[in-house]
């Protein structure tokens, strides 16, 4: 068990509210297809002056607030996102700009929409090794600036948010109980950004083939999703040697409901235990976790004691379960 607690949880989502609706007037598509095949009925857009670290810094803001500490109290500043601000340097680093700190260590997790789980890891693993006392570990998404608007099949799926949660070591019996975490790289092609990096370098041409955004292989990530996702959410239960009747509440990636679904029946946990924003927010990818534990908090689902479940996939393809006492 590695043990923290969790002093506060924040979020920061833009104010633009894009409903389905607005969808059907940019990109051949309908309230309903995207209700039926996803449940997301709107998201958030960020306008052009917000970037992730804008939100990241915000959310990290809000959860220090909540805390009762100042931005500059923690000891390591961990960001996950698939949207980075830029190839360098890290989303963490503009951050600690936005919030005029310095000092303490900040650096970015790259995991796709697994990144929030993948940063609770390691920051736990910090704690434990007793190198830190207490972490900001935060998802922080702008997708609207990643997606193209003219591919009906994912542009519908994402939303722009950020949530943080402020994590400090304890001697109680909270914190990771147990996790599974993993990837399979070879799998890479089927959820990426072609262009912008190394491999394809930015040039005329792949900005004008609008490579420099999510390309994604539908059918494929669906089931490789699945299978990933459940499997670590199972595998986690199981390590921290639980039942599914000792899990009070289900946080899963907030990809599409049918995944959730499938993720939920997978571990026999409860339609009414299983915690979903995916109507309001779509797929906010590092962000969803992030952001639905501090709605859960803010509703009173989660409370000292709560033991929770989480579930993620991603983009590499990665995979993460955490099971989570508060």
């Amino acid at each position: 068990m590695k043990r923290f607690k969790i002093l506060g949880t924040g979020t920061a989502l833009p104010k633009r509210v894009m409903t389905n609706a607005d969808l059907e007037k940019v990109v051949e598509t309908s309230d309903e297809w995207i209700r039926e095949r996803t449940g997301i009925h709107e998201r958030r857009i960020a306008d052009e002056k917000t970037s992730s670290a804008t939100l990241g810094a915000r959310a990290m803001k809000a959860a220090c607030d909540q805390a009762g500490i100042e931005p500059d109290s923690v000891d390591a500043i961990i960001v996950s996102t698939s949207s980075a601000d830029a190839i360098f340097p890290s989303t963490a680093c503009w951050v600690q700009h936005e919030l005029g700190i310095r000092g303490m260590p900040a650096f970015d997790v790259a995991a796709g929409c697994s990144g929030f789980l993948y940063a609770l890891e390691v920051a736990s693993s910090m704690l434990s090794a007793g190198t830190c006392k207490r972490i900001a570990v935060i998802g922080a998404e702008v997708m609207s600036k990643v997606v193209n608007w003219e591919d009906r099949t994912t542009c519908v799926l994402f939303g722009d948010g950020a949530g943080a949660a402020i994590i400090e070591t304890c001697e109680e019996d909270r914190g990771l109980l147990a996790s599974n975490w993993g990837a399979d790289g070879n799998l890479a092609p089927i959820l990426h950004a072609p262009a912008g990096g190394t491999r394809m370098p930015a040039s005329a041409e792949t900005v004008a083939k609008n490579l420099h955004t999510v390309t994604m292989q539908g059918r494929s990530v669906f089931r490789h999703a699945v299978r990933a996702m459940t499997e670590a959410g199972v595998k986690a239960v199981e390590d921290a040697g639980l039942s599914a009747d000792q899990i009070d509440l289900l946080i899963p990636h907030q990809a599409n409901m049918r995944i959730m679904e499938a993720c939920r029946v997978r571990l026999n946990v409860p339609e009414e235990k299983m915690f979903s924003i995916v109507h309001r927010y779509g797929n906010m990818s590092a962000a969803t976790i992030p952001v639905a534990l501090h709605e859960a908090r803010e509703a009173g689902r989660v409370v000292d004691g709560s033991v929770v479940a989480f579930a993620a996939f991603g983009a590499g393809l990665t995979w993460a379960g955490a099971v989570v006492r508060f």
